[in-house]
């Protein structure tokens, strides 16, 4: 039986390929301290995936229906 496993901690070039944020905006994201919490030990640079869908809930554009 094969167990799918997802992981909690991603780097740039994962989050990047699952979620279409380019590793380039990434950096520069961190390099501005804006948007994205990351971790950092020693060179390694992780995202939480909980964070990454949390960003992404919490910036949901509605569209709003006009009322003739």
């Amino acid at each position: 039986m094969e167990t799918s496993h997802i992981k909690e901690w991603l780097n740039p070039r994962e989050v990047s390929q699952e979620f279409g944020i380019s590793v380039s905006t990434l950096a520069k994201w961190r390099m501005d301290n804006k948007y994205l919490s990351f971790s950092k030990v020693g060179k390694y640079i992780k995202y939480k995936r909980a964070d990454i869908v949390a960003f992404f809930n919490a910036n949901v554009v509605r569209a709003v229906n006009e009322v003739a």
